[in-house]
C-alpha cells in the first residue's frame, strides 16, 4: 500500500521533467522541512492542471497578474515518484486563502488496496510561480503535429497521422 500525505505550509511547490523530450518523465513535486514527495504525472495532465489552477487564480484573485510567482527553484534532488497519479482535484479555502490540490494515485483495476492520496494546500504564490514553470515545461517538448496534435516524432519532422 502506498503512502498518502497532508501537506498545508508548503516551502516547495513545482513541476519538472527528467529526461529527453520524447522520453521526459514529469513530476508534481512539493515539500516542507523534513518531508519531499514527488509524484510521477503525465505531461497532459501537467498542462490540464496548469490551466485549471491559471482559471481558478483568476477567479479568486480578479487580477492574476497582481499575484507575484514564487521563485522557480525547479525539482528538488533526488527525483523519486512515491506513486503515479491517477485523477486530481482542485479547490479552494476562503478561510486560510489558500487551494487544495488533491492527487489520487492511479491503481490497477485488481487491485483491492485503497488508493492512495496526496493532499496539498498551496498559496497563491504558488500557484501563480507553478502555472508559469508548468506551461515552460510542457511547451518545452517535442511540437505537437498540426493535424492530430499527438508529439511529432525525435526530429520534430513527422507524425503517422500526415502519411
Amino acid at each position: 500500500m502506498s503512502a498518502s500525505f497532508e501537506l498545508t505550509h508548503l516551502e516547495h511547490f513545482t513541476v519538472g521533467a527528467v529526461g529527453p523530450p520524447g522520453q521526459r518523465v514529469f513530476f508534481l513535486q512539493a515539500g516542507v522541512t523534513g518531508t519531499l514527495v514527488s509524484l510521477k504525472m503525465e505531461k497532459q495532465q501537467v498542462a490540464v492542471l496548469a490551466e485549471y489552477l491559471a482559471g481558478a487564480l483568476r477567479e479568486i484573485s480578479g487580477d492574476p497578474d497582481a499575484v507575484a510567482p514564487e521563485p522557480d527553484i525547479g525539482l528538488i534532488e533526488p527525483v523519486d515518484a512515491e506513486w503515479a497519479v491517477g485523477d486530481i482535484g482542485i479547490g479552494y479555502d476562503p478561510d486560510t486563502d489558500r487551494m487544495l490540490v488533491l492527487a489520487t494515485e492511479v491503481r490497477s483495476q485488481d487491485d483491492p488496496a485503497e488508493p492512495a492520496t496526496a493532499r496539498f494546500l498551496i498559496t497563491r504564490n504558488q500557484v501563480a510561480g507553478f502555472v508559469t514553470r508548468a506551461r515552460q515545461i510542457v511547451a518545452a517538448g517535442r511540437p505537437p503535429c498540426r493535424y492530430c496534435g499527438a508529439p511529432l516524432n525525435g526530429d520534430g519532422s513527422w507524425c503517422a497521422c500526415s502519411n
